[in-house]
């Protein structure tokens, strides 16, 4: 039996190895290691819980709003928060919105398209493209270095040049359509990376008619740019020259799929665009449609982590006390269950549930059509599904463009409630929320007015969890079963799938040296 490692995953937020038995061509068992600890929970103990917004806000540079969400939600229901202002929920899915439209892009054409794409075909272009023609140059005097590092094509490799040349020019436009988007979140919160608007009872800023024109002009251009060009690519590439890949089972997992509910509609925290539940074992759960239930029914497992065997269990009392001789542990990643069952998070994961609870959306009519094709659940099909559903928070987000500026034009202005913007002598709270790459939670526990706990539970946790007690892999892990390795030395099919999920190690751990906050560079 041979093993491979491949360590690190490149084109990921942060730092992830796989290490796989390989035989008979294919992967019978692997590991998922997150070799980083993140302490920033560790951090907050004994803090004011107002400064939790902006502390786990740092945990990574893509999902901050999400998590700014996500940890004022937790805080503001531990300080009494009853009903957020209606213009509070909008700002937050517009400022929310906005960063999940910046991700899409980038994440498709910057950390995954080169896994599909022969950039060599660019020998072979005779377009008339200038850029392409520099490029095609660049190749040709190898050095390409921009567009590197990459593993050898292989049998599912897009050759054909035109069709490479024109997802090139894509990958290009993507970079000013990535800054766009990130520009209209920030034109709502401040700024952008690391949102300044959102805080535990809504947010800070109503903007005016001139920054919702600006906002909206921003909303126009970068809407063209994900339906004719993003979703267009990713659905003519897989139907067609990856429908062979899309139709094999590369990258199936568990197929039991989590979605805590993304972006709200209203103030009963229970309908949403994306809408809460959990599939196992091919069945909606029908408790899990509200998220108060879904978050009674997390745990983590530290069984395999780099922890102490007391620090698992709900994320209420769950800790972070580091034990690095642990036998057996191969990861700083703890093991999330809903109900004692390892689930997949992410895009896939909300779009299987917006199936099974039936969304009306033609996004979600386009996903069926692709499964009526033999697409199955691996890895083409999370680059589909995340897409997809770009659409629909894309057509959401004019709607609440739209409420937003016809309210303010209606006199209304409280953004904020500040009747409980102080904490309590004691309480507890939770917060989940979608963010681009899956369900994400913040929970936090009040005592004497400060934070005595405080955990957060992302979804690259969840993903990239380690076995847990019984023995049952982490999703990452169960997808990457089975994958076929042709060549030992070209596992590019391994980083199809670890890329499919969209990793975030900087969420899922992290590392700080609180005592001399020095940058350490290291060469590679």
């Amino acid at each position: 039996m041979a093993k491979i490692i491949v360590d690190p995953i490149t084109r990921i937020e942060g730092h992830l190895g796989i290490e796989a038995e390989v035989k008979d061509g294919k992967i019978v068992n692997v590991w998922a290691r997150s070799t980083m600890a993140r302490g920033l929970e560790k951090m907050l103990i004994g803090k004011d819980p107002r400064d939790a917004v902006y502390v786990t806000e740092r945990v990574c540079g893509v999902c901050v709003g999400s998590h700014g969400w996500a940890s004022s939600l937790a805080v503001e229901r531990a300080q009494g928060t009853q009903n957020l202002p209606e213009l509070a929920r909008l700002m937050r899915n517009l400022i929310v919105g906005a960063a999940w439209l910046h991700d899409k892009p980038l994440h498709f054409y910057h950390l995954s398209a080169l896994d599909y794409l022969d950039l060599a075909a660019l020998t072979n272009y005779n377009g008339s493209s200038p850029y392409i023609a520099k490029v095609k140059q660049l190749i040709l005097d190898q050095q390409a270095g921009p567009l590197l590092p990459r593993y050898e094509p292989d049998e599912f490799t897009v050759r054909d040049p035109n069709l490479v040349a024109h997802c090139v020019e894509s990958y290009v436009k993507a970079l000013e359509m990535q800054a766009k988007a990130k520009k209209m979140s920030a034109l709502f919160s401040g700024k952008q990376p690391h949102q300044a608007s959102i805080l535990p009872g809504g947010v800070t800023y109503l903007p005016d008619s001139r920054k919702i024109a600006a906002f909206r002009s921003l909303l126009d251009e970068v809407s063209e740019f994900i339906e004719n060009t993003y979703v267009a690519d990713v659905v003519t590439l897989g139907t067609g020259p990856l429908l062979k890949l899309a139709t094999s089972n590369v990258g199936v997992g568990y197929q039991n799929y989590l979605s805590f509910g993304g972006f709200p509609e209203d103030g009963t925290n229970l309908n949403f665009l994306l809408p809460p539940g959990a599939i196992v074992g091919g069945k909606l759960d029908n408790s899990s449609t509200n998220p108060a239930n879904i978050e009674k029914n997390i745990s983590e497992d530290v069984k395999f982590g780099w922890y102490d065997p007391k620090d698992g269990g709900h994320p209420y009392n769950g800790k972070q006390n580091f034990q690095l001789d642990k036998k057996d542990a191969y990861t700083y990643s703890k093991a999330p269950r809903y109900k004692g069952e390892p689930m997949e998070v992410g895009p896939l994961a909300r779009m299987m549930v917006a199936v099974s609870r039936n969304v009306k959306h033609n996004a979600v009519d386009t996903l069926k059509s692709l499964v009526a094709k033999g697409v199955k659940p691996g890895a083409v099909a999370r680059h589909a599904a995340r897409a997809l559903e770009g659409l629909m928070v894309r057509d959401a987000m004019y709607r609440w463009l739209d409420d937003l500026e016809k309210r303010i034009a209606q006199g209304e202005r409280t953004i904020h409630d500040t009747a409980h913007w102080d904490p309590p002598a004691s309480g507890r709270g939770y917060g989940l929320v979608e963010a681009p790459r899956g369900g994400l939670g913040h929970w936090c526990v009040i005592n004497n007015k400060v934070l005595e706990n405080y955990a957060m539970v992302v979804p690259t946790t969840w993903n990239a969890s380690p076995r847990d007690a019984k023995g049952e892999v982490g999703p990452i892990e169960r997808a990457l079963m089975g994958c076929p390795v042709a060549d030992l030395k070209n596992p590019i099919n391994i980083v199809r799938i670890v890329h499919s999920f969209d990793p975030c190690i900087a969420c899922a751990v992290h590392l700080i040296d609180p005592e001399s906050n020095r940058t350490i560079r290291v060469e590679m």
